[in-house]
């Protein structure tokens, strides 16, 4: 009778730990975007014989006058397309083999190009390379020379400065005095003490502003245009549809990996009379059977929440000036009964496809500020828009300060702090108005 007893607690310990990993797998499903949620299928694919990837091609029953039914083989045509991108290792590599002769100089240049990191810079000392390669300082100094002379402009560089310079040396556009400038007062340049700067060369503050404004142009990551572009397509989760003035929320089903189950498979493992293979069977039609059942629930559950943020920010999407109401995971959590958390996972990393754009789901909130005259809450991000808009529009010569803007947006009804106002506008990456200010003739 004990051992009835010990082992039926077991029984249900087991059970009981495979539900919470089943939870727990269930709710990482939720979070996962659609490239993971991909990945993760196919993983499961491998594990499970019963498991069979197919895509869906079309966007259900709610077609717009511009849709049309597209086969597999041109929804994926993407990945027809072979892989012909070059890192900027191998575009490094490939200059030195064609520009440079087979000599101890080069055997240098390929020892340092193994330090260039992904922005273009070298992450090595000379003086540490020279012990690793038994090299003289001048010679690894030779090496560095010959890397910095090949594309992009600014590869091979060891700071910032020295990567402006590299690029100012192969423009002959640029102005006549960058060079210089760049080199001997960077610091004074980068922090506005534009008035030394204009003393020490007997120049205009005009002109240091045409210098400052020319390096805004250059590149501070030379190799950043050779990083993967294969995570910048998005696969959006929802397609909106406008119709009659009615917005519909489709799950977008175009490219997205759905399930099927192996019947005949498993019909002929299941006859077989080894019982092994029979469990074996059997707990792979369960866990196919969980994984559909998970999926379903992961399409519902964000077509929910999607479907919810639409009808609460319809003005978004109707309007153009885009206006966004006050709106918390909260309150959505609140109005379809589920937990907060889960809504957040719903948001993140899952996008609604528009006629005008893509947008993620997350940045549909944003909590509101009550305006004490008039008792009404707006939106942080229209508070944000309207004071990108009074800086845009600012005399240059005279930028706003901080305080000036909160009277400004004190006249459009919008009470704020002078700190809220900094804050807003560290957000939005706006400089402090002594940074803002300009020298244009």
């Amino acid at each position: 009778m004990k051992f009835e007893q010990h082992q039926s607690q077991q029984q249900k310990q087991v059970q009981k730990l495979a539900m919470t990993q089943q939870l727990q797998q269930s709710i990482q499903i939720l979070q996962y975007n659609s490239e993971e949620l991909y990945a993760y299928i196919e993983a499961k694919s491998l594990e499970n014989p019963l498991i069979d990837i197919q895509t869906e091609t079309n966007y259900g029953d709610f077609p717009s006058s511009n849709s049309r039914t597209y086969t597999n083989e041109e929804n994926n045509y993407l990945n027809q397309i072979p892989d012909n991108h070059m890192s900027l290792f191998e575009y490094l590599i490939d200059q030195i083999h064609l520009n440079y002769r087979d000599t101890y100089l080069r055997t240098l240049v390929l020892f340092l190009v193994e330090y260039i990191d992904l922005n273009g810079y070298l992450m090595i000392d000379l003086e540490e390379a020279s012990l690793k390669t038994g090299a003289k300082a001048i010679e690894m100094l030779d090496a560095l020379t010959l890397i910095q002379q090949l594309d992009p402009a600014g590869v091979g560089a060891r700071d910032l400065r020295e990567c402006l310079l590299l690029q100012v040396e192969r423009d002959d556009t640029a102005p006549d005095l960058a060079y210089i400038v760049i080199e001997e007062e960077f610091d004074h340049l980068a922090n506005r003490k534009w008035g030394l700067i204009a003393k020490k060369f007997d120049v205009e503050l005009s002109e240091i502003q045409t210098i400052f404004d020319y390096i805004q142009t250059l590149t501070p990551a030379p190799g950043s245009m050779f990083e993967s572009t294969s995570g910048l397509y998005i696969r959006p989760d929802l397609t909106l549809r406008i119709k009659e003035n009615q917005l519909k929320v489709l799950s977008n089903k175009t490219g997205t990996p759905t399930i099927q189950f192996q019947q005949a498979y498993f019909e002929r493992m299941e006859a077989t009379d080894d019982k092994e293979v029979q469990e074996y069977i059997k707990e792979k039609k369960n866990e196919f059977e969980w994984l559909e059942k998970t999926i379903f629930q992961r399409g519902d559950t964000i077509l929910k929440v999607g479907t919810e943020i639409v009808q609460r920010q319809q003005q978004f999407f109707f309007k153009e000036d885009r206006p966004l109401k006050p709106m918390t995971l909260k309150e959505i959590a609140e109005s379809l009964k589920i937990h907060e958390s889960t809504v957040s996972r719903a948001v993140n990393g899952k996008y609604l496809e528009t006629e005008f754009g893509v947008f993620e789901l997350r940045s549909f909130f944003s909590h509101g500020l009550s305006n004490e005259t008039t008792g009404e809450e707006t939106s942080t991000s229209s508070i944000k828009k309207q004071l990108q808009a009074l800086v845009d529009n600012e005399n240059k010569a005279k930028p706003l300060s901080d305080q000036k803007l909160v009277d400004l947006l004190k006249k459009q009804e919008i009470e704020i702090s002078r700190r809220t106002v900094t804050k807003y506008r560290e957000a939005l990456g706006i400089p402090a108005s002594s940074k803002r200010k300009r020298y244009d003739d």
